[in-house]
């Protein structure tokens, strides 16, 4: 199981788009649910955030081994979701991995997502 978090830099002048990214991602949660379990991702969770005048997207998931990934699906979900995210994620800003220092997960969730 891996536990992440991730921040990404988004593009200058992106802001409006990354809005509309993540009310299409909340308004299609029936279809995003769908392609999760793929990926065999337990829990995906987008924080926003401004800093120093620089926004920033984080990506919190807990994730099984062996799940596709989102970049190689074809569900027209993660497609138009990469699409948005080559339009709003900066490159010029590689992610930056937080290191996690304490995982507390209870041992029934965590045999549940075995």
């Amino acid at each position: 199981m891996n536990v992440e978090l991730t921040r990404f830099r988004v593009k200058e002048g992106q802001s409006a788009r990354v809005d509309e990214w993540l009310a299409f991602l909340n308004a299609n949660m029936k279809d995003v649910l769908v392609t999760l379990e793929g990926e065999r991702m337990y829990v995906e969770t987008i924080f926003r955030e401004v800093l120093d005048g620089n926004e920033y997207l984080y990506w919190y998931s807990i994730q099984g081994e062996g799940g596709q990934d989102v970049e190689t699906s074809t569900h027209w979900i993660d497609e138009k979701h990469m699409a948005y995210w080559d339009e709003c994620i900066d490159p010029a800003f590689p992610g930056v991995d937080l290191n996690p220092a304490v995982v507390m997960i209870p041992a029934t969730v965590a045999e549940s997502m075995k």
